[in-house]
């Protein structure tokens, strides 16, 4: 006859495998979680409620408490382990509230059993007192176990009933739950959502109010009902996105875009590729660049670069996302993607609006001068900004002339819209040497707003009044846009001191709601840091810019394209404090990194080629190596601002000097003609304009940087 100890040790040890199994079933929950980056909507009570269970039993089996309770203490002492592991790939995989929530009550949970264990030893002298105490908490968290997945409803009789009312639950809710999931993925598939959200720096009112939509869709092909509610819902999600980010709840405003982007995300994974999946993307993305998280803003990039890709043109609301790309391209510092984006949607709004530019004019960057709609307006200054970045100065100049004129054609020639292009102009022509045709844009903005000093006036006015009104918050944009405009007003007046001033005030703003390293300081940084230089005051100016650096670094990483902007501002910098050395160190850097990025024959490469020559003429390096550099310049720059550009005039002169130098007189002889004609051409004095002479950014160009 089997003795009753040999039947409950044989019972036990089944009971502990069944318990094995038990711990063990959430494991392919988190293979799932762990494949797609996120806990989605899995809740992490049912494993913290486990954890607690499982490590208070460990208590109750230890000698001190319950002696011989060997299965109990291998059981639950593998659940501790089991549970603690769910626990901390649900706090890796977690974002905001979630993982503090979720961190905060694993600490609980450990004191809990802290407590309760020196109480138990301290208090409670004999076995069966100790057996007492533990084992009745143990029953009581037993059951919360198995009712914890329910989060509304011991041993284990009551965990029986709780687990079978899950069971039902699921049976009887399970068709209707999978019937309310095909009901959501229906209603994000259904209709179109009109983009015209303002881009950032934008001088028009893009807001739907404003702007009609720039195609119209076909009511036959389209549910308009069902267009109209997916609208609504969207523009619900991104106006709830931007409210938590202007109450500082960024971590809830993460939570929500996560949560979008696992939708959108699974809809895609099944196939889903349409203008719907794309529309959704932008709105998560420009989210995204509101939270400063510019890494998974790339990615989410790419996602839609795939998407829009493989769209036709006829789409609707095509064109508004390529703009909105094209402003996110530009913010990243991936200019080449940014043009690209933007061609297509000029070509889009060239085909909807009339006019039919060419594809050699669209590829240029401009449309056709018969076509005067205000909706191209848009594109025009957006792909003016990235060119005149990658140092395409003249097309640049040429896209701004055919903005105003548009302007001027439709709001009339003294609209007060025309001050923001003009004034992008003028600094254009400024940071060129081009001081008449920059003071010819600066005076027509002063036909609307007075003389200089009266503007700037009325800016500080408006400044003292916004902020004595406490309408807006400190951080706000308009209040920020409102600032350094003021700021670049003092300076094109010579009151550098005083913009510099208004510049550190939105730097020490940023950093106060934001964050100390925010990246959203970099403009603000790269703005004091363009001023300091124009003052001479480089010791100030490569403090700032190393500071800009680090935050770039630490935000898209050593090697990213982006960092080369303050990398190479820098390099001009510490030239200019007569560290050569480490200034071409900083040069070749930039030089590596853009190879890398754009290939050897980008116009971003030629420009770090140009302050690389710069620098390494003053060191005296070899002038052969030097020469094979010019013509390196000389090369990118015909093949992408033309043979006859001013740039390629200034660049031809120093080739020829070098030429000259050498005594390779058959070589200059004709490139000393095709010089001659050019400056024929323009009629007037070229100055030398040696990138470490002369290269400072105006301040509206470092803030889209």
């Amino acid at each position: 006859m089997v003795s009753p100890e040999v039947i409950r040790t044989a019972v036990g040890i089944l009971g502990n495998a069944i318990a094995l199994g038990l711990f063990l079933s959430p494991v392919p929950t988190f293979m799932r979680i762990r494949k797609k980056g996120s806990v989605e909507e899995f809740s992490p009570f049912p494993y913290l409620a486990t954890l607690l269970n499982c490590m208070m039993w460990v208590l109750y089996g230890l000698p001190m408490v319950h002696p011989h309770s060997t299965l109990v203490i291998t059981i639950n002492g593998s659940g501790v382990i089991i549970e603690l592991s769910f626990v901390l790939l649900f706090l890796l995989y977690s974002q905001g509230r979630k993982r503090f929530l979720v961190l905060a009550m694993l600490l609980a949970e450990i004191t809990f059993v802290g407590i309760v264990t020196l109480l138990v030893v301290t208090l409670a002298h004999t076995y069966e007192r100790r057996s007492l105490i533990v084992g009745v908490v143990c029953v009581f968290l037993c059951a919360m176990m198995y009712a914890s997945p329910l989060s509304a409803m011991i041993p284990n009789a009551l965990g029986v009933i709780f687990a079978a009312a899950q069971l039902i639950l699921h049976v009887v809710y399970r068709k209707s739950t999978k019937e309310q999931l095909e009901a959501k993925k229906k209603s994000a598939a259904a209709g179109f959502l009109k983009l015209r959200y303002a881009l950032e720096e934008n001088y028009l009112s893009c807001s739907p109010e404003n702007l009609t939509s720039s195609k119209m869709l076909d009511k036959s092909n389209a549910n308009m009902d069902d267009m109209e509610d997916f609208e609504r819902q969207i523009q619900d999600f991104f106006i709830e996105v931007r409210t938590k980010l202007e109450m500082g709840n960024k971590e809830d405003a993460i939570d929500l875009l996560q949560a979008n982007y696992e939708v959108v995300k699974e809809q895609i994974d099944d196939g889903a590729k349409g203008v719907e999946q794309a529309a959704i993307l932008d709105v998560i993305a420009l989210g995204y660049m509101g939270v400063g998280n510019l890494k998974f803003v790339e990615h989410l990039l790419d996602m839609l670069n795939d998407i829009v890709g493989a769209l036709h043109d006829v789409n609707p609301l095509v064109d508004s996302i390529l703009i909105h790309m094209g402003s996110m391209f530009t913010t990243l510092g991936k200019f080449e993607d940014a043009i690209l984006v933007y061609q297509r949607g000029l070509k889009i709004l060239e085909r909807e609006f009339g006019g039919g530019a060419g594809e050699g004019a669209v590829a240029a960057g401009v449309v056709d001068k018969g076509n005067n709609s205000p909706f191209l307006v848009t594109p025009l200054m957006g792909m003016a900004k990235v060119i005149r970045s990658i140092g395409r100065v003249t097309k640049a100049i040429t896209i701004y002339h055919q903005a105003v004129d548009i302007l001027e054609k439709n709001r009339g020639a003294k609209s007060e819209e025309l001050v923001i292009p003009l004034f992008a102009l003028g600094n254009l022509f400024i940071s060129e040497g081009k001081a008449t045709d920059a003071e010819t844009c600066f005076s027509r903005t002063l036909n609307f707003t007075g003389s200089v000093q009266e503007a700037i006036h009325t800016y500080k006015r408006g400044l003292q009044v916004v902020r004595d009104s406490e309408f807006m918050k400190l951080d706000d944009d308009v209040l920020e846009k409102m600032m350094i405009d003021l700021a670049e007003l003092l300076h094109v007046t010579g009151r550098e001191q005083e913009g510099r001033e208004l510049l550190e005030e939105c730097l020490l703003i940023a950093e106060r709601y934001k964050g100390i390293e925010h990246p959203s300081s970099v403009t603000h940084l790269l703005n004091l840091a363009t001023s300091h230089s124009h003052s001479k005051n480089f010791v100030e100016a490569e403090r700032l810019l190393r500071t800009c650096l680090h935050i770039m670094s630490k935000t898209v990483g050593p090697n990213d394209h982006s960092v080369t902007v303050p990398m190479l501002h820098l390099a001009v910098a510490i030239y200019h404090l007569k560290r050569d050395e480490e200034a071409e160190s900083l040069a070749m850097e930039v030089l590596h990194i853009r190879e890398n990025a754009y290939g050897k024959e980008s116009l971003l490469v030629g420009e770090a080629l140009d302050c690389l020559v710069s620098i390494q003429t003053r060191l005296g390096k070899d002038d052969s190596d030097i020469l094979a550099k010019l013509k390196r310049i000389l090369s990118i720059q015909e093949k992408e601002m033309g043979y006859e550009s001013e740039e390629v005039m200034t660049t031809l002169k120093k080739v020829v000097y070098y030429l000259d130098k050498m005594g390779k007189k058959e070589e200059k002889l004709p490139l000393q003609r095709r010089l001659t004609l050019l400056r024929t051409k323009y009629k007037h004095k070229i100055a030398k304009l040696w990138i470490l002479e002369y290269w400072i950014w105006p301040l509206r160009v470092a803030r889209v940087t």
